[in-house]
C-alpha cells in the first residue's frame, strides 16, 4: 500500500511518499466435505475395459479356443488375434468386470453409495475405466493408479440369440496386491462384492479377513462355469470358510459346482442352491429365461423372469441381476422381492449392448418394479422425468 510520512528536511517540513507492506491476517473458513463412507464396495483387482462385438456364432468357431459361453483367460496374443477378426464390426468399448457392473448398477440404477477397491493402469483403458465409474457416481478413491495396462475382455455376442462368449486378458496388466489392501478401504461398508478366480484367490482371501474384522458381509459371484469346473476344490474350500454370506451364480455354474464326473447324472440347479444353502446364509442361482430360485434360511423361493422377452446381449445380465437383490436386501425387502428387483434389473440390461444400463432402459426396470408394487429406487425420479 502507499503512505504518506512527514520527515525533517534543511529545518523544513517536507512530506515523503513511500510504499509499505503490510502483513494483514485474514481468517478464512474452509469446509471440509468428508467423503461419504460408501454402503457398498467392490473388489476388483485388476479394472477391465470390455470389447464388446455383435457377430455371427458361426465365426466363434474360427476365432476363439475352448467353448461358446462361460469365459476363459487368453494371452495377449490371442486377445489381438480376436480383436483382428471383428474389427469389421461394430465394437463398443466399456468399463467392465462383473464386480464393476454390479456396482456401478447399484450407484447409477439405484442410488446406493458404492465403490471400488483395486487398481487400474496408467493407460487409455485406465482413464476410461476410471471416467465411466466417476459417471456412474462410484467412489474411486480407493482405486490405486498403477504403472502397466490395463486389463482387457473381448466380448462376443451371438446376433440371434444374445447369448456371450468372454475372453478376457490378464497377462502383465497392473493389478493390486494383497499386501496393498488396509483396514481404512473397509471401514463403515456394510457389503463386499467379490468375484471367485484362481489368479485372484490370493488378494480376495485377504480382503475377506480384512473385511470380516470391520463387520463387512461377504457376496460371492461364481464367476464361470469353467471356473467352478477347472478349480472346484479351491471354491469348495473358500465356500466351506464359512466367511460367505451370499453366493450367486447362473444354472451352468450351478450344475458344475455339483456334478460328479464319475457318474452320469446330470444335476439340477436346486441340487446346487441345497449345498450353496448349506455354507451361506443367502443362496441364489439365476435361470435366465425361467427367472431364478433362491434360500435364505428355511425360506426357499422362485420367481419369474421379467421382460417382454426382448434380449440383445446377455453380457452383464447376472451382475445386474445381483445389483437388484442387493439392493433389496439393504433395503429390508423379503427374498423374494429381493429377487423381483433382480429380475427387474436383469432383464433391463439384455435390451441393450453391453454391461451398461440405459438410461432408457432404467426407465423400463422402474416400470417393471412400479407394476409388480415394489418400492422404487430413488433414482426412479430421473428416468420417469426423462422422454424416450
Amino acid at each position: 500500500m502507499r503512505a504518506v510520512s512527514e520527515s525533517l528536511y534543511n529545518d523544513n517540513v517536507v512530506e515523503v511518499e513511500m510504499e509499505v507492506e503490510v502483513e494483514v491476517e485474514v481468517e478464512v473458513e474452509v469446509e471440509v466435505v468428508e467423503e461419504e463412507t460408501p454402503l457398498i464396495l467392490g473388489l476388483e483387482p485388476t479394472a477391465l475395459i470390455d470389447y464388446i462385438a455383435r457377430v455371427d456364432w458361426s465365426l466363434l468357431d474360427g476365432i476363439i479356443i475352448g467353448e461358446r459361453g462361460g469365459a476363459i483367460d487368453v494371452s495377449i496374443e490371442e486377445l489381438e488375434h480376436i480383436l483382428r477378426e471383428v474389427e469389421s464390426f461394430n465394437v463398443l468399448k466399456m468399463a467392465g468386470g462383473s464386480v464393476s457392473n454390479t456396482i456401478r448398477g447399484l450407484s447409477a440404477g439405484f442410488g446406493v453409495s458404492c465403490g471400488l477397491v483395486g487398481a487400474y493402469g496408467d493407460d487409455e483403458q485406465g482413464r476410461l475405466y476410471v471416467a465411466n465409474m466417476i459417471s456412474s457416481g462410484v467412489v474411486v478413491s480407493r482405486l490405486r493408479a498403477k504403472k502397466g495396462p490395463t486389463g482387457r475382455c473381448v466380448c462376443l455376442v451371438d446376433a440371434l440369440s444374445g447369448g456371450r462368449t468372454m475372453r478376457p486378458c490378464f497377462s502383465n496388466v497392473a493389478t493390486l496386491q494383497a499386501e496393498e489392501l488396509n483396514r481404512e478401504d473397509f471401514k463403515g461398508s456394510k457389503w463386499l462384492v467379490i468375484r471367485f478366480g484362481i489368479y485372484s484367490l490370493e488378494i480376495t482371501k485377504a480382503a475377506i479377513k480384512i473385511a470380516k474384522q470391520e463387520g463387512v458381509s461377504i457376496s460371492m459371484d461364481l464367476a464361470s462355469f469353467e471356473t467352478v469346473r477347472d478349480y472346484r476344490q479351491s471354491l469348495v474350500e473358500l465356500l466351506e470358510s464359512g466367511d460367505i454370506d451370499l453366493c450367486y451364480g447362473n444354472e451352468d455354474e450351478a450344475r458344475e459346482l455339483v456334478r460328479d464326473h464319475d457318474h452320469d447324472h446330470d444335476p439340477i440347479p436346486r441340487d446346487a442352491l441345497e449345498f450353496l444353502s448349506e455354507k451361506c446364509k443367502w443362496a441364489v442361482v439365476t435361470l435366465g429365461p425361467n427367472g431364478c430360485m433362491a434360500k435364505h434360511g428355511g425360506e426357499t423361493v422362485r420367481v419369474a423372469a421379467t421382460g417382454d422377452g426382448k434380449v440383445i446381449d446377455t453380457t452383464g445380465a447376472g451382475d445386474l441381476f445381483m445389483s437388484g437383490f442387493l439392493y433389496g436386501l439393504v433395503k429390508g425387502l423379503s427374498l423374494e422381492e429381493c429377487c423381483k428387483v433382480g429380475s427387474c434389473s436383469g432383464g433391463s440390461v439384455v435390451r441393450s449392448l453391453g454391461a451398461q444400463v440405459t438410461p432408457e432402459n432404467w426407465h423400463w426396470m422402474a416400470k417393471q418394479m412400479q407394476v409388480q408394487a415394489l418400492p422404487l429406487p430413488p433414482t426412479a425420479t430421473n428416468w420417469s422425468s426423462r422422454k424416450f
